[in-house]
């Protein structure tokens, strides 16, 4: 590492938030023919689970869970606090391991992966934090080009034009000298969101995205979940419990205009490439389009809505 980079990683504060921008590349792998959810090809599926069960002792997380996440594809996970949305997330990363099942991401079965190879894995996902996790030492610069900073050889000055070219994507080009604290809260999520982008990531895994956001600054990051979608064709896993949002992102898509980017409702958004997973008692009790899961009968399902969708 050299001189600068070194005074560089001197600020930040906490060294536990490193954690929080672990990411990295891989190269696909065939999977196995075993089961349905594994027959489809490698490079159209970016993450299978295969009946996968996690627990923390005798508490049971999730049981036997199996989905498949296409690749270019937005998945909304959704469910009441403590359902283990937040859990599978981390399971993706790698972070946990399945008590049993298996779990192939990018083409690679990660469930016995050993840490140096996750290390790598993690290079080709970006990971959005409900808390942020901005380095309040650092500018707006150097947040979002940290992993360029410390972890490639990339010229300082093309990691800065890199850093400008994310911001310019969420509308924050101008902000890239200032400090988190100069920054709305709705500032901040977006910057965080752009942090899991200057690597070029295939894909996206979000984690409350929205939570604690009023509603019109909630849809400022939803505008850029919909343009990553539509625009850079990233694959994305939303966990969520704002059902409000992710159905303006089922419901909307991104279109370039002579005037710019703009943001539109979709003609029929069963077209949008956005589906829905809801977890319940460790299981997906459903997993389909938005018009699917507002027809659906389930009782459950249908309270959980009546609780959430307008009107409020």
């Amino acid at each position: 590492m050299s001189g600068d980079h070194q005074v560089f990683s001197n600020r930040v504060r906490d060294p536990t938030q490193l954690l929080d921008i672990s990411t990295a590349r891989v190269a696909n792998t065939t999977p196995s023919d075993e089961t349905a959810a594994q027959r489809a090809p490698s490079e159209s599926l970016s993450v299978v689970f295969d009946d996968v069960s996690f627990a923390f002792d005798d508490h049971v997380v999730l049981d036997h869970v199996s989905f498949r996440v296409p690749t270019g594809s937005l998945r909304f996970l959704l469910g009441a606090s403590g359902s283990g949305k937040s859990v599978l997330l981390k399971l993706i990363l790698g972070l946990f391991r399945p008590d049993s099942g298996t779990i192939t991401v990018n083409g690679q079965h990660i469930d016995g992966m050993p840490e140096d190879d996750l290390l790598r894995l993690r290079a080709d996902i970006g990971m959005v934090f409900q808390e942020n996790a901005l380095f309040d030492s650092l500018t707006v610069n150097e947040n979002v080009g940290f992993r360029l900073y410390e972890e490639t050889r990339m010229p300082l000055d093309q990691v800065r034009e890199r850093v400008k070219e994310v911001l310019g994507f969420i509308g924050l080009a101008d902000y890239i000298d200032r400090m988190p604290s100069e920054l709305s809260g709705g500032q901040r999520r977006r910057v965080a969101l752009a942090r899991a982008m200057p690597t070029r990531p295939n894909l996206l895994l979000f984690d409350d995205p929205t939570t604690g956001l009023d509603p019109l600054t909630a849809a400022t990051v939803d505008d850029e979940i919909v343009k990553l979608r539509d625009l850079e064709k990233v694959t994305a896993i939303v966990a969520t419990h704002q059902i409000r949002d992710a159905f303006y992102v089922a419901t909307h898509q991104a279109v370039r205009t002579p005037e710019g980017v703009k943001i539109v409702t979709a003609e029929d958004p069963n077209t949008t490439p956005a589906e829905f997973m809801v977890l319940h008692e460790g299981r997906i009790l459903f997993e389909g389009d938005a018009t699917e899961l507002l027809a659906s009968e389930d009782s459950y399902l249908k309270e959980f809505l009546y609780k959430t969708l307008p009107p409020w």
